[in-house]
């Protein structure tokens, strides 16, 4: 939380004025998880968020789906009194979030290359509303997992959930038809043959449309251009936390 603190003071952040987006994965790994996620929430309006693995992950937990891993930091959430008021804000948040000016849009991971911007809103909407249902435990049980390992428009079912998760929370590298490689996790060198970052595919239907993305840390904010915006900068790992101004599109950093 302090080096959140630290950004937000640096830019004079007035919730009253301002907005505040996050590539997601509030929760997990860092200390103050339950700090983090009180503090969002608390927003209101004035917050802007979309789900990473980890927020699914919390979820999975909550519900009995998931055993806590070592290193987790989630337990302070599932013992706080006001752990069912913070599960039910983040079952309400989505997996993609386009501006109302049309000016950007936010996944926590990315969008598939197959995906147009409006098929990618519709989407995240059936993952919202299957999170805000009483289906909510079976989807939790199913999301995870590798397979299906490309999108194909006449998927069903869970096959069809898990891999609209997959592309939103987990994706680094794709082919050019947007098949997933899910266990590459270094930085772009390190590509398996075929595969590539998924922004980096000539024939994704989001091209030239300033898309920002969190999850891949080991990027370390190198993939700034002028339709992709990376800003998971590895603070978790020791290195920075990254706030971008939308407007000026300048940086500000934060020692963790």
């Amino acid at each position: 939380m302090k080096p959140l603190r630290c950004l937000l003071d640096r830019v004079g952040f007035d919730p009253a004025r301002d907005e505040l987006w996050s590539v997601g994965d509030l929760v997990n790994r860092g200390p103050d998880s339950l700090e983090v996620l009180r503090f969002f929430a608390q927003l209101g309006d004035s917050a802007h968020v979309v789900l990473g693995n980890h927020d699914l992950h919390l979820l999975a937990v909550a519900n009995g789906v998931r055993q806590l891993k070592r290193g987790d930091t989630l337990q302070p959430i599932l013992d706080a009194p006001d752990r069912e008021l913070l599960l039910a804000w983040l079952r309400r948040q989505p997996l993609f979030y386009r501006s109302p000016g049309n000016d950007y849009a936010m996944a926590h991971a990315g969008l598939a290359p197959q995906w147009s911007l409006d098929q990618a809103q519709a989407l995240s909407n059936e993952i919202s509303a299957v999170l805000q249902s009483d289906q909510l435990v079976d989807y939790l049980q199913g999301m995870y997992g590798d397979s299906p390992d490309i999108w194909h428009n006449n998927l069903q079912g869970i096959e069809r959930l898990r891999v609209i998760t997959n592309y939103f929370t987990r994706m680094r590298f794709c082919t050019a038809e947007g098949k997933l490689d899910l266990q590459t996790k270094d930085s772009p060198e390190s590509a398996a043959c075929g595969f590539m970052p998924w922004f980096d595919v000539p024939t994704r239907k989001s091209a030239g449309f300033p898309i920002i993305f969190g999850h891949w840390a080991a990027l370390l904010g190198r993939a700034h251009r002028s339709d992709v915006y990376a800003l998971d900068t590895g603070c978790v790992w020791g290195h920075k936390m990254t706030l971008m101004n939308l407007e000026s599109k300048q940086l500000t950093d934060c020692n963790c």
